[in-house]
């Protein structure tokens, strides 16, 4: 397999001025030799990482980004309030670094005091975290990301990545029953919305990448934000704004496993002044997506929070239109986070567009479900995850509309596994790229979550899921047999499964009209150059 039918090569990020792609000797622009595990689930993720914090010593380094941090959040029980653990490590000398997202108010349900009071609590303990509002207007930094790094202990360096934030709705698992710290979001989800999302634990010289990353950041020379009135509240509360220096970047850590990792970014396309390491922004995850989903031919697998706006999803369905034999399965939220009057109609749109564009493209080879728990409450898919024929799969913080793909800041990690998965159908695009261990194996994790299906017994065993028509055939029995016991009043035995049709809600005409511009505006905004929006290119 030739990595750059998959990959972006060098030159083809396009953003010149970074140094993820010049920072290796070998000059190719992704690492290889690395372990990258999947976390299904917050709970998951966050025992994993109070373990690996807690294991941290005087003169290690911690790196975190985040778009929303609950300071008492807990990470495994009593005792493991995020900034606890945070300042905990902060004062036996650890050497902490944090980039939150300064955030709108929270009178628009946002996150504006949990973030400072985070960022206090880190400061009071002798690490430094930093409010930065470096976006758009309307835009938000949403990287999630955890590098820990080890002076004397490299082969314990970690870096963790995807989409699960640092906060209240996260810490669930595999029931479903939803964080017990709870936010609220549309009725429909309950007190404790059940929360189906994922992370990557990564091992091994892409470490090196993500803490790059965390760097170009963090050495910005712009101020944190532009605004006047926010720097009247800055000087108000007597934040910190000035990032400190960083102890210089250590050697990458040895090679740990058989994936190859490329990190692709989305930076919008600031006005006045861009970023020093993205003048023009950066868009390399659209990118990267668009150049994997040109050698799509047999599945499509996503789990996505919108998946919408008809711009993005034309790259799927060019792919369906091409491709015969192409599948695309969906997993998203049932309902909208956001469920007002006005927010819910707004939030729809983009959905209903898409979703219209997509079937014309693929018909019946376009399959879209909803989850729920065995109580039959919805499960708030938050996860931003894609598997290509078993492949290339991207796991990251970036949703598949504009505004992750150009206007706020994103960070997902592409992955091919150099080890071939031996169980048949051994090639399923027939392009001779053969199955991947790390992209089956993540797709099969996913189904039979949503199938209720047992692991099977050993691996490399044969296994009907990894034929790619044999696994869309059974989502949409599954679904068909859940949706039909709901139909007929919950009367005997639940079937077996979480999946439930996704059915495309309508709108009024007038309603459509009036939640257009404001679905644009607000919702999903373009953050491109005005050349590129034109020729809708990326």
């Amino acid at each position: 397999m030739e990595l750059t039918e998959w990959l972006l090569a060098p030159g083809e990020r396009g953003n010149s001025a970074t140094r993820l792609d010049s920072r290796r000797s070998d000059g190719v622009a992704w690492s290889r030799g690395n372990l990258v595990r999947p976390l299904v689930h917050g709970a998951t993720y966050f025992r994993e990482l109070l373990r690996a914090i807690r294991a941290q010593r005087a003169g290690d380094l911690l790196l975190f980004t985040d778009w929303r941090g609950d300071p008492d959040e807990r990470l495994d029980g009593p005792g493991s309030e995020i900034g606890r653990v945070l300042a905990d490590a902060a004062e036996r000398g650890v050497i902490v670094k944090g980039l939150l997202w300064r955030s709108h108010l929270d009178r628009f349900q946002f996150s504006e005091e949990e973030n400072r009071h985070l960022g206090e609590e880190i400061e009071a303990a002798g690490g430094e975290c930093l409010l930065d509002m470096r976006v758009r207007p309307g835009g938000s930094h949403h990287q999630k990301l955890v590098v820990l790094r080890h002076v004397d202990r490299p082969d314990l360096d970690v870096a963790f990545v995807g989409g699960i934030d640092l906060c209240h709705n996260r810490n669930d698992d595999a029931t479903h029953r939803g964080d017990r710290q709870s936010l609220r979001i549309a009725a429909a989800y309950g007190p404790h919305p059940p929360w189906h999302d994922i992370q990557l634990a990564i091992h091994g010289p892409a470490v090196g990448d993500i803490e790059t990353v965390f760097r170009e950041r963090w050495e910005d020379p712009a101020p944190l934000t532009r605004s006047p009135f926010v720097r009247l509240r800055e000087l108000a509360h007597g934040e910190d704004t000035e990032a400190d220096r960083l102890p210089p970047q250590g050697p990458d850590p040895s090679p740990r496993g058989t994936q190859t990792l490329q990190v692709l970014r989305t930076y919008p396309n600031r006005l006045l002044r861009g970023y020093d390491f993205a003048p023009d922004g950066e868009r390399s995850i659209a990118r990267g997506y668009r150049k994997a989903i040109g050698r799509a031919r047999s599945l499509i697998y996503l789990e996505d929070q919108y998946l919408w706006s008809p711009h993005v999803v034309e790259c799927f369905a060019e792919a369906l239109s091409a491709n015969a034999g192409l599948r695309l399965i969906a997993v998203i939220p049932s309902v909208p986070e956001q469920d007002g009057r006005l927010t819910l109609p707004m939030n729809l749109i983009g959905r209903i567009t898409a979703l219209d564009r997509l079937r014309r493209a693929g018909g019946g080879r376009v399959a879209v479900y909803g989850l729920e728990n065995h109580a039959g409450t919805p499960v708030y898919v938050h996860a931003k995850v894609c598997v290509i024929d078993d492949v290339w799969a991207s796991v990251g913080s970036d949703n598949v509309n504009l505004r992750s793909w150009t206007h706020d800041s994103e960070l997902t990690c592409a992955v091919l596994d150099e080890t071939v998965d031996p169980r048949e159908p051994r090639d399923p695009a027939g392009l001779g790229d053969g199955a991947r261990a790390f992209a089956r194996d993540l797709r099969l994790e996913l189904a039979r979550e949503h199938l209720d299906l047992e692991e099977p017994p050993a691996p490399h065993l044969p296994d009907p899921l990894c034929d790619p028509a044999k696994a869309f055939d059974a989502f949409a029995a599954s679904a068909a047999a859940l949706d039909a016991w709901h139909d007929n009043g919950r009367r005997g035995t639940r079937p077996p499964g979480r999946l439930r049709t996704y059915h495309r809600p309508s709108l009024s005409r007038t309603t459509k009209t009036l939640c257009t511009p404001l679905h644009r505006l607000l919702i999903d905004p373009d953050g491109r150059p005005f050349g590129l929006r034109r020729r809708n290119a990326y």
